[in-house]
């Protein structure tokens, strides 16, 4: 379906972070699509979702368009339920409607987090936080489609918008020492690197729930020194717990996700995480 001339692929959240790579690799390779941002789609008007799926033809929807500030979720409880749960029903309806596949894009913050071992993507899920919530509900409206994939990500930077390493070499013009959180395990993944994998995936029609995340696992304070390192930028960073930190928002500090089915079903092997910050450095 993807190689359907007289339609387009839908790209929601086109101009965020993940949503532009995704943009940029569909055209590197010669697929048509249409990226759309807020101002052209309100997700959460049901009317103007309805009215843009009458008047474009699509093959298949990827749903990057989230609402992902995850401290402020916990006071911004409406706004976050109405992009990510509402907006997110409103689209799975049309596809429902055109029988249209969908990819959603969830998170690594919808399991608890206890243990050292990675998540594999039927392991019990237990959100920690209301945005962890909301995305998980949207993940369960859209297994209502017949045709869809769910990829979790986790700790994704890229390019535009804000994320942690734009953070930390921000920060490192201003203090000389940082206080980073040492006991939350993941792995931080480039959003190209997302973009390539999910293409692949998403030809090939195997349905699924997949885990999609750079190769290898580090802590958040780790992961600063790292850049620190790379960068050549002389800060010090001193660890501290999740509890000491004390973020608005409860987060797992067992974000591992296992991608054993990814593999098994023939995809490429993710880049390390390492691998994937020296070239998102080198193009910044």
């Amino acid at each position: 379906m993807l190689l359907n001339d007289e339609k387009l692929i839908l790209v929601t959240g086109a101009t965020g972070q993940l949503g532009s790579d995704i943009m940029a690799e569909l055209q590197k390779q010669n697929l048509k699509a249409l990226g759309v941002g807020s101002k052209d789609l309100d997700i959460t008007n049901k009317e103007d979702v309805v009215k843009f799926f009458e008047n474009h033809k699509i093959c298949h929807v990827i749903h990057t368009a989230a609402y992902t500030k995850v401290d402020l979720a916990e006071t911004e409880k409406e706004l976050n339920y109405k992009i990510n749960v509402i907006g997110t029903k409103n689209i799975v309806e049309e596809c429902k409607k055109y029988d249209i596949p969908m990819t959603y894009f969830s998170t690594d913050y919808v399991f608890g987090g206890e243990g050292k071992d990675p998540h594999k993507v039927n392991d019990e899920v237990k959100p920690l936080c209301e945005y962890a919530k909301a995305k998980l509900e949207g993940e369960n409206i859209v297994k209502t489609l017949n045709k869809c994939f769910i990829i979790r990500i986790s700790w994704i930077y890229g390019k535009n918008g804000s994320n942690f390493v734009k953070t930390m070499i921000k920060l490192s013009k201003e203090k000389k020492e940082l206080k980073i959180v040492a006991d939350q395990i993941g792995s931080p993944t480039y959003t190209v690197d997302i973009a390539k994998e999910v293409v692949e995936v998403i030809k090939s029609e195997k349905y699924g729930v997949y885990h999609i995340t750079n190769e290898g696992y580090v802590s958040w304070a780790d992961f600063a020194r790292e850049i620190f390192k790379i960068k050549n930028l002389n800060v010090k960073v001193i660890d501290v717990t999740t509890e000491e930190y004390a973020a608005k928002a409860n987060r797992p500090k067992n974000s591992r996700l296992d991608k054993s089915n990814l593999y098994d079903a023939g995809f490429d092997i993710m880049p390390t995480w390492q691998d994937a910050l020296n070239r998102f450095l080198a193009e910044m």
